[in-house]
């Protein structure tokens, strides 16, 4: 029998997170990591820098380097903040949300085509599931900095 560990191991293989490049959308060859940058940035209103690394549970050296890596692709803007200039909030550029919309086309392509092999009762509970397990991470103490949110 498979381990838990073994589990998401796979999981994470067959969702493409330990590739290179998980995604390219219009010549743009782009990380797991710039994939959920871009998407923490569409489906927040302009967020701050910080809030974007927290969400992603990332240390801000390495998020500033992949939000530089997007701004020079054209994919996202990073403006100061009037009322204090030492934070910066991040929106979309037109390009960018273009790229995002089309990323989550694809993954929710790949998503209804993998439950398309379940009945609509095992999605019910895998998706139930899931929720609940992501609570419970969310709650732990342990374990890669867990993420509350």
């Amino acid at each position: 029998m498979e381990t838990p560990r073994e589990l998401f191991q796979i999981m994470t293989r067959r969702l493409g997170l330990l590739n290179k490049d998980c995604c390219s959308v219009k010549g743009c060859k782009l990380s797991a990591a710039q994939s959920h940058l871009l998407y923490e940035i569409a489906r927040s209103h302009n967020p701050s820098m910080q809030q974007v690394a927290e969400a992603l549970g990332t240390d801000i050296t390495t998020f500033s380097r992949q939000v530089q890596s997007l701004v020079k692709m054209n994919l996202v803007e990073k403006t100061p903040e009037p009322s204090d200039r030492r934070i910066y909030t991040l929106s979309l550029t037109s390009e960018g949300k273009l790229v995002a919309a089309t990323i989550d086309q694809q993954m929710n392509e790949y998503l209804i085509e993998a439950f398309s092999h379940m009945s609509e009762f095992e999605v019910e509970t895998l998706l139930r599931s899931i929720k609940l397990f992501n609570d419970a991470m969310g709650k732990s103490s342990n374990c890669c900095a867990p993420v509350k949110g």
